[in-house]
C-alpha cells in the first residue's frame, strides 16, 4: 500500500516505522528536517520537508498515487485541511485525521459523511484524548488489570495482569488454572512475560510471582477471573483523584463523577473554572499536582486511585510516585517518553500509559487489509494481537477444515480464541477452523507476521498439488 503520513512526531514516526516494517511504501512530510533525517537514517522511506497542508507539498509527497493519507501533525487545522485537499485534488481513497480539539469533537456532525454530504472529507477521525480516556476507563472497570483490549465489538477481551506472591496463580502450572475457576468460566492464557523474556504458555509451565500474563476470555467472565486469581479481593476504586484538567482529565471526570467520588487538581485557573462550570459532582482544586502539602490537605491517603494526565511526563511521574508514597493504592500515569518507562516500573507507579502508543495502535487498525481486521501492539511493540477472518474454502485455504493442531502455525504464535457466528470458542488443539471464523491470534515476534499471512490468506488450489 502507498501511504503518505503527515507529521514526523511521536505518532507519525511510530506509524511510519510499523508500516515500513510491513513493506508498505511510506512517505513522511514534516517541517522539521532533523525529525525527517532521523527517520530516514533507520527506515527505508521517502521524506518531504514542508508544510503538510500546502498543495505543492502534498503533490511533492506523491499524494496523487497514494492509497491512504494519515494526517497526524500536532495541529488539528493542518490535519483537517490536508484531508480536504486530498479529497478535492486527488480523491484519495482513505483519509485519516488526528483531531484533538474539544470544540471540534463536541460537533460530530462536522465529520459524519453518512448523515451530511457537506461534512469534512475525513474517513476516519482519531482523537487521542478520547481513545486514552476509554482505555483508562477499562482499566478502572477491571481492578488489577494492566491492559485491556476489545475484540469483535467487545464480546471477547484480552487482559494483562501481574502475578503477585500472595495470588492464587503463583506456583501453579498452566494446566491447573482451570481448577481455580468456576466450571462455566473459560479462558486461554496466550503469553507470559518473565523478566522481559517471553515464555510460550504450555501446560507444564509454572507461573511465578512477578510474571505478566495475557489471557483471553469472554467479557462477562473477566471480573470473576481477576477476582479468583488474586488471594485478596481487589476493591473497586471508589475515591479517585485526577491530576490535570485538560481534555483527558475532563472526560474522565465526566464519565466517573456519577458513580465515584472524584477530585480534580488543575494548575491553570481558567481551565479549572471552565471545568467547574461543566462538571456537576467533581470537586475542582486549583494547584500543583506535585505539591505534597496540597495532596495531604486533600486527604490523599483516602484516595483509591490517582490518575496523572497532565501534558508533562515529568509532572505525571513525580506526582504519581508522591501519591503512592503518601498511601494511594493504585496509580496510573500518562507517560509518552519511552525512556522513562523502566524507571517508572521500579518506582511504584502501577501503570504507565502512552497516548502516542495508543493512538498509533488505532491508526494501524485502519491500515490492515484483507483478512486481518484488527491488530494491536502490546508491551510497547514487543508483541501483537490480531483478529483474522478465515476466508475461502477447504479447496483454497490452508487452514479451513483442519484442526488447530493440524495447522503448521509459525513459531511464536498462539491461537487464543475463535468467534463463530457470535459464539466464543476458547481455542484448543481439537477445534476445527471453519469458513468465516474470526481467530484471535497472539504473536510474540513480528517476524512471524509474513508467515502467518501466507498461511491464513486463501490461495488458488495449486498449493494442494
Amino acid at each position: 500500500m502507498n501511504i503518505v503520513i503527515l507529521g514526523a512526531g511521536q505518532v507519525g514516526s511510530s506509524v511510519a516505522e510499523q508500516l515500513a516494517n510491513e513493506n508498505h511504501d511510506i512517505t513522511v512530510v514534516d517541517l522539521d528536517r532533523l525529525h525527517l533525517q532521523r527517520l530516514q537514517d533507520r527506515l527505508d522511506i521517502r521524506t518531504v520537508q514542508g508544510h503538510a497542508s500546502h498543495p505543492d507539498v502534498l503533490m511533492q509527497a506523491g499524494l496523487e498515487e497514494a492509497d491512504m493519507l494519515i494526517a497526524a501533525t500536532q495541529n488539528d487545522e493542518t490535519n483537517i485541511v490536508a484531508c480536504q485537499l486530498a479529497h478535492m485534488m486527488y480523491k484519495t481513497q482513505t483519509k485519516i485525521a488526528r483531531v484533538r480539539g474539544r470544540s471540534y469533537l463536541e460537533h460530530p456532525q462536522l465529520f459524519d459523511r453518512s448523515e451530511n454530504s457537506n461534512a469534512l472529507a475525513i474517513d476516519f477521525l482519531i482523537s487521542p484524548e478520547s481513545i486514552v480516556t476509554d482505555y483508562i476507563l477499562q482499566l478502572i472497570e477491571y481492578p488489577g488489570s494492566l491492559q485491556v483490549i476489545d475484540f469483535h465489538d467487545g464480546k471477547l477481551r484480552l487482559v494483562a495482569m501481574k502475578v503477585y506472591p500472595d495470588g492464587q496463580m503463583n506456583h501453579q502450572p498452566i494446566r491447573d488454572l482451570k481448577q481455580l475457576l468456576p466450571a462455566s468460566v473459560k479462558l486461554r492464557l496466550v503469553a507470559i512475560y518473565r523478566q522481559q523474556q517471553v515464555i510460550m504458555p504450555k501446560g507444564d509451565v509454572v507461573i511465578e510471582a512477578g510474571d505478566e500474563i495475557f489471557f483471553l476470555s469472554e467479557t462477562k467472565h473477566i471480573p470473576t477471573i481477576l477476582q479468583e486469581f488474586r488471594k485478596r479481593r481487589v476493591k473497586p476504586s471508589r475515591n479517585i483523584m485526577i491530576g490535570g484538567g485538560g481534555n483527558i482529565g475532563f472526560h474522565l471526570a465526566q464519565a466517573l463523577e456519577q458513580d465515584h467520588q472524584v477530585k480534580m487538581i488543575d494548575h491553570t485557573m481558567q481551565q479549572a473554572r471552565e471545568n467547574a462550570e461543566k462538571l456537576d459532582q467533581t470537586i475542582i482544586i486549583h494547584g500543583d499536582i506535585a505539591d505534597k502539602d496540597l495532596l495531604i490537605e486533600e486527604n490523599i491517603d483516602e484516595i483509591d486511585l490517582f490518575i496523572a494526565v497532565t501534558n508533562s511526563d515529568e509532572a505525571n511521574i513525580i506526582s504519581g510516585m508522591l501519591a503512592k508514597k503518601l498511601g494511594v493504592r493504585r496509580v496510573i500515569a500518562l507517560v509518552n517518553n519511552q525512556s522513562y518507562v523502566e524507571m517508572i516500573q521500579l518506582n511504584g507507579i502501577d501503570i504507565a500509559i502512552s497516548a502516542d502508543s495508543i493512538t498509533t495502535n488505532n491508526l494501524l487498525h485502519y491500515t490492515r487489509q484483507g483478512d486481518t481486521i484488527k491488530a494491536v501492539t502490546l508491551r510497547r511493540g514487543a508483541a501483537e494481537a490480531v483478529e483474522v477472518v478465515a476466508h475461502g474454502s477447504e479447496n483454497t485455504s490452508k487452514i479451513i477444515g483442519r484442526t488447530i493442531a493440524e495447522i503448521p502455525w509459525p513459531d511464536n504464535i498462539t491461537v487464543g480464541a475463535i468467534i463463530r457466528e457470535e459464539k466464543v470458542i476458547i481455542a484448543h488443539r481439537d477445534v476445527e477452523i471453519m469458513a468465516e471464523d474470526h481467530m484471535i491470534i497472539f504473536i510474540t515476534d513480528s517476524s512471524s507476521n509474513d508467515a502467518l499471512n501466507e498461511l491464513v490468506n486463501p490461495k488458488d488450489s495449486s498449493w494442494l498439488s
